[in-house]
């Protein structure tokens, strides 16, 4: 078999529709016996002068709505993750999009997520 080069990969995963990388994802979840589970971003530590634990909330995707790509990229916007990675986020509602956010950030990605067409809890 030929070696495919870095660029060829590239090129390919350019192209691709996100139901051919879905199934290239499952491909090598089970030739190799491993999971790409997509992690869930945690923001980082409130500063030391802020107020305690009490000020943070966790935001959570409880519906895609009918715009399910629009959500897709902003979950991607707002965790850093990749496609695959946001997707299957978003295809596994409920999903914790950021946990232990200040509540005024927290807020602000529910409006982002809300504008995209999914339905948000911030708790």
């Amino acid at each position: 078999m030929a070696k495919l080069t870095h660029e060829e990969i590239l090129a390919y995963l350019e192209e691709a529709t996100i139901l051919e990388l879905n199934e290239l994802v499952k491909a090598i979840e089970e030739k190799f016996d491993v999971t790409a589970a997509a992690p869930v971003a945690v923001a980082a530590v409130a500063d030391e002068g802020a107020a305690g634990p009490a000020a943070n909330v966790t935001v959570t995707l409880t519906d895609v709505g009918a715009k399910k790509v629009a959500v897709i990229k902003a979950v991607r916007e707002i965790t850093g993750l990749g496609l695959v990675e946001a997707k299957g986020l978003v295809d596994n509602v409920p999903a914790e999009i950021k946990k232990d956010v200040p509540a005024e950030e927290g807020a602000k990605l529910k409006e982002q997520l809300e504008a995209a067409g999914a339905t948000v809890e911030v708790k």
